[in-house]
This record gives structure tokens, sequence and C-alpha cells, in this order.
């Protein structure tokens, strides 16, 4: 029989942290709930930390909710500041620094954390959090050399930020072709121009091979020997889901928190959400790890409700999805970037402009690439949620071109 919740503890004061402590709300929960975050800010939104808050215009704030609110209205005990150090999965202890704190249900919401590169030069910065992106803005409004490393989504946010103040910038990319694990050769190849033609210097195929300066950086030097002057070096090189504060606790860790598909990580009381949660995707039949904003949200939501009431846990399935703005477009996806066929149904990746790539895993529509697609990504994303034929979704493709 399981015991009734008292106490539930997040860890992470993120979207997906901040999603299970109003999901709790919401199903009634009165009782206690503490919220634990690494970082001194209230929980903030980070998509615009790439994309708006670099613009030339003073920025918003990206907080979702003000410290009275989460207090005052949602009951919070808020512990900012003070990142989790360990767990008790058996005594039902969290260590945050030298203190303990006991809970009866616990969601881990701790996200995940940019890879970085060697040394510790100024002016090298990652871009995942708001300090991060507070720095970046910085060095842009001084009119900062730019140099990103990495063509991935961050990246060319970065990129395609510092080109709308009319800065140089440079992107450099080890792969021949960027994106190509998350969209394919012939989408990627498609991401490049769009680069190319918004006056951005891509180099694709080489590595970095140093970053030089005198406490500062001041250049990039590449693998085949050339050197870039840089003033600012933006590293866009992925991210890793924040588990080291966990290898003690026996949870099972493989890129990510490896939960059920209910959230659930086989620790009494524990599920996780968000970029650190690796769970079983029922729709897909596989396990998955996402960094996307609204698969965030959903997660949160999803692991404080089952962990407030196991006996009636439900599973979470969903559609992946994230967009990216770039220049003056944005590309969004849905589903798997499944590689057993890609297929052009509008526009012409050499042209640019609109265009919808449709990916086939299968006898199944897998997943979809639109670029300024936004009246119809939603569609296919409601296709793929109802398990599309491939031959379903070419006939739906023809009607939308036909329309």
């Amino acid at each position: 029989m399981t015991e009734p919740v008292d106490h539930l503890v997040v860890v992470g004061a993120s979207l997906a942290g901040l999603r299970a402590v109003e999901g709790a709300r919401k199903a009634g929960f009165d009782g206690r709930i503490t919220l634990v975050g690494a970082e001194e800010h209230l929980p903030y939104d980070r998509p615009p930390l790439s994309k708006s808050y670099l613009d030339e215009q003073a920025p918003e704030a990206t907080t979702f909710r003000t410290a009275d609110v989460l207090r005052d209205e949602l009951g919070v005990d808020l512990r900012l500041g003070a990142p989790a150090t360990g767990l008790d999965t058996t005594a039902k202890q969290l260590q945050v620094g030298d203190t303990s704190l006991g809970y009866d249900a616990l969601v881990v919401a701790t996200g995940a954390a940019a890879r970085t590169l060697p040394g510790s030069l100024a002016g090298v910065h990652t871009l995942r959090t708001l300090d991060d992106a507070v720095a970046v803005r910085a060095a842009l409004d001084a009119g900062a050399r730019t140099v990103v490393i990495g063509a991935g989504f961050i990246g060319s946010e970065v990129a395609s930020g510092a080109r709308k103040r009319g800065l140089d910038v440079t992107v450099v990319e080890a792969l021949p072709t960027p994106l190509v694990r998350a969209v394919g050769e012939v989408m990627g190849n498609a991401c490049a121009a769009l680069h190319r033609r918004n006056g951005t210097d891509l180099r694709c195929g080489v590595g970095v091979a140093a970053l030089e300066g005198t406490g500062r950086v001041e250049r990039v030097v590449l693998a085949d020997g050339t050197a870039i002057d840089a003033d600012l070096v933006v590293v866009g090189i992925g991210a890793v889901p924040a588990t080291d504060w966990l290898r003690d606790s026996g949870l099972r860790l493989d890129d990510g928190i490896v939960c059920d598909e209910y959230l659930f990580t086989g620790a009494e009381g524990v599920y996780a959400a968000g970029d650190v949660a690796r769970w079983y995707n029922p729709l897909f039949d596989r396990a998955m790890r996402l960094e996307h904003w609204t698969s965030a949200a959903e997660q949160g939501a999803a692991a404080a409700r089952n962990a407030l009431d196991p006996s009636a846990a439900k599973p979470y399935q969903t559609v992946p999805y994230f967009w990216s703005d770039w220049y003056d477009s944005r590309i969004q996806f849905v589903g798997v970037p499944a590689t057993d066929e890609i297929r052009v149904v509008e526009g012409d990746p050499e042209r640019g402009g609109r265009m919808v790539a449709l990916y086939r895993e299968g006898s199944r529509l897998a997943g979809v690439l639109t670029l300024n697609g936004q009246n119809v990504i939603m569609k296919y994303r409601g296709l793929i949620m109802k398990r599309a034929g491939w031959d379903d979704a070419l006939t739906f493709a023809q009607q939308r071109k036909a329309a």
C-alpha cells in the first residue's frame, strides 16, 4: 500500500521543476512543497536566452513567476542558490550542501549542463544559463568579433543574433554537414545555406585546435592551422544531463536518469522530468532523453502527479517538438529524425524559402521538419501522434500542396 505524501521535494528550479510544483497544486495536493535550485535565480525561461535576449533592444525578463507567487499562492519553500549534492533513496534524504532534507516524494529536474572546452580564458562562454546570456549579450553590445564553436541550434541562434547586429561572426563545425545527426544530410545542407545567405562565415569539417590569448581570448586556431581573431567565443557543442551528484544514489544512470513510461526511477517515491530524464516513450517504443521546452513542461507536471499518487499513475508519451529561430526564419521539428527515408515534399533545399521534409521509419511517418512552415507543423505532429502511415503522410502533403 502506498504511503500518503506529506512532503514533495522538487530538485531543480527549472521549467520542469516549476511545472512539477504547479502540477502538484492543480492535482489538489495541499502538503508541503520544497523547491531546490542550484542557481540563485527564480525559475526562468531558457529558449529566449539564445534568441530575443541577444537582440539589440532591451531584453525582457524571462522569469516565470515572482517569489511572492511561488511562496504565497503556491505555498513553496524556496531553497535557491544551493545545489543538491547527494541522494539517499533508502532513508529518503536529499543532501543540499551541509543540509539533509527529508521527502516523501521527490521529482528530480536538474536539467543538463553545457559541454565546455579546456581552459579558462575570459571571453569564452557557453550559453545555458541566464548569467551566460548576460555575459554574451554584453560582449555583443560591445561589438565583439564573434566565433561560435558548433553549428547546432544554440550556436546558430547566437550567430543569428550577432548578424542581426551587423557583427562579423564565424561558425566552426567539426562535421562536414551541420546538424546531420539531428535532421539528416539534405536538411543539414539547407541549414548551412541559411547561414551563408545571411553573411555568416560557416566553416565545416574542421575542428578547433586551440583558443589563444593572454588572459582573454584573442583568436581561435583551427585544426587546419587557420587562426580567426575573436573577442567573444561561444561554445555550443551540446549538453550532458546533470547527474554527477547522483552517482552514489543507486539510481540507474545512462545518458540521464533511466525511468519507465511513468517517469518512475525505480526508487520509492523518486521520479524524474525534463532534460535529465531518459524515459520510455510508448508512442515510439524506445527510451528517449529530450532537451525540448514542450516535453520538459509536460514531464514536470506528469512526474509530480504520478509521484503523489502512484496507484493512479499514467504513462507519459509524446511526439517530440522543438523550434529554433535563425535570422528571419523559423525551423521546427516534430517526431524523431528517422533515416529510412527523408523526402522533401515542399520547397527546394537549394533555393531556400519555405520547406517541408518528411522522415520515414519503416512504414510510418516518424518525423517532420519545416522551414517557415508554422501553419502546418502541428498538423503533422497530430499525424505522428495517430501513428499515421507513410503513404497517408504523402497523401496529406500532396493535398496541402494542391490547396
